[in-house]
């Protein structure tokens, strides 16, 4: 049985986790260096594990545990070993001048996207669910929302994908509120899927930047439209 004078006190930095974790996902759309975008996703990662151990003192969840270790080891841990052993240190520290939309608009768009978010998920955090569910329901799906709008704006391949893990880490953060008891085996899966599929993108991206020298996504359709013709 829990203490009913530290439940508040889980919650409450179950709560601070939720608007750190909020505040990287703003973080990926401003920062212009993909070395600085890859630390920020480490850091989303690390908030991620340690909402889910939160979640499972409170729930009395081993699932919890068990996904919190797994977060911690395979994305704040393995992900960015991966990244930096097989990428170019150009492309690490590469200032990210080609963006869709400039710093300010972009961040004012991602705004008004966790707005809606809050909008979208009060009836839902209405309808009950487990602890922690007002918190990391709203904040991952605005998570999600705001890591669609990075991967939309990058015009590098490696941002751009490290934008859509941002909106995997944002779906663990509200689906271990919504759904504490999701089997192991299911969250085993999905982390070695992410891994795999790093290694993948980053065996793709060296390559393409030892041959034609940029991993910009314009660049890379030009050469693809030349090719074909």
């Amino acid at each position: 049985m829990h203490d009913p004078a530290a439940v508040p006190w889980l919650e409450s930095l179950n709560a601070l986790t939720g608007g750190l974790f909020l505040l990287t996902a703003f973080g990926l759309v401003a920062l212009r260096q993909v070395y600085g975008c890859l630390r920020l996703y480490v850091i989303q990662s690390i908030l991620l594990a340690s909402s889910a151990f939160l979640l499972a003192a409170l729930d009395h969840s081993w699932h919890l545990v068990a996904v919190g270790v797994l977060d911690a080891s395979t994305k704040a841990i393995a992900v960015p070993w991966v990244f930096r052993r097989a990428l170019h240190d150009e492309v690490q520290t590469r200032r990210e001048i080609t963006q869709v939309l400039n710093v300010p608009t972009a961040l004012l768009l991602a705004l008004a996207l966790a707005i809606v978010a809050y909008l979208l998920a009060a009836p839902l955090v209405a309808a009950g669910g487990g602890r922690g569910v007002n918190v990391n329901l709203p904040v991952g799906l605005a998570g999600l929302f705001v890591g669609g709008l990075t991967a939309a704006l990058r015009r590098e391949a490696v941002p751009l994908f490290l934008g859509l893990l941002a909106m995997e880490n944002s779906s663990f953060f509200a689906g271990i509120a919504v759904a504490p008891d999701l089997p192991l085996l299911a969250e085993v899966a999905i982390a070695f899927d992410v891994l795999i599929l790093v290694l993948v993108v980053n065996v793709l991206t060296r390559a393409v930047h030892e041959h034609i020298g940029t991993t910009k996504v314009g660049a890379l359709r030009t050469l693809r439209e030349r090719e074909t013709r």
